[in-house]
């Protein structure tokens, strides 16, 4: 049966893309800095949904605890790369990159909950920010599309060296644990919701009648 196209259907511009990405990126921003005043107005209450690592019950904190924060130092030191990252991750579609942040969320919080060290207490953006940085940083080869190759360098270029900072287990003022983490499940999500090859049929080729 042949495809059907629905004139109907509204076209999506460059513009419109652009927009609906800023719009999600600056609400899930502004969500976290009102999750912080909220957490600072009741004397911290909220950093109990941070991870405490190998405890059963802490497998409930693994997705809330990466919209916690320790303090608005904390949440403004995510704030700019989430905003880029997730920009330039969601031109290329909303669903898609919720299903890119969800994985990398989920992969990332059960990373810390299974390596992180005893009586520690893992929350923030930035396992989410680090898997971003390493998901547009291959998207754009594993697609073959030139312009996300260009703007995976360009963030690389630009955070790297940041990135291979917050890597080191000598920095101990971080989890190095969930940016590894993080790092690791946004490369993977590259290949996982990758997009079909360009001119690639689905239909399997018909076979030969032979008379």
């Amino acid at each position: 049966m042949a495809a059907s196209w629905d004139r109907s259907a509204p076209v999506w511009t460059a513009g419109d893309r652009a927009r609906t990405a800023a719009k999600l990126m600056l609400g899930w921003v502004a969500f976290l800095w009102l999750l912080e005043a909220v957490d600072a107005a009741t004397g911290h209450a909220l950093d109990s949904f941070g991870i405490e690592p190998r405890r059963a019950g802490e497998l409930l904190d693994v997705v809330p605890a990466s919209f916690i924060h320790f303090g608005f130092g904390h949440v403004a030191s995510n704030s700019v790369p989430l905003l880029v990252f997730g920009f330039l991750a969601a031109l290329s579609g909303v669903r898609r990159f919720a299903a890119v942040a969800a994985m990398i969320i989920v992969v990332d919080g059960l990373g810390v909950w299974l390596v992180s060290p005893d009586g520690s207490n893992t929350a923030g953006a930035s396992g989410l920010v680090f898997g971003l940085f390493g998901y547009l940083l291959v998207r754009g080869f594993v697609d073959r599309r030139v312009l996300d190759i260009a703007a995976g360098l360009v963030v690389g270029a630009i955070w790297g060296s940041s990135i291979l900072v917050g890597l080191s287990p000598a920095n101990t003022s971080v989890s190095w644990q969930g940016h590894l983490f993080g790092l690791a499940a946004g490369v993977a999500a590259a290949f996982v919701f990758r997009r079909p090859a360009r001119g690639r049929s689905t239909v399997p080729p018909a076979r030969p009648l032979i008379p």
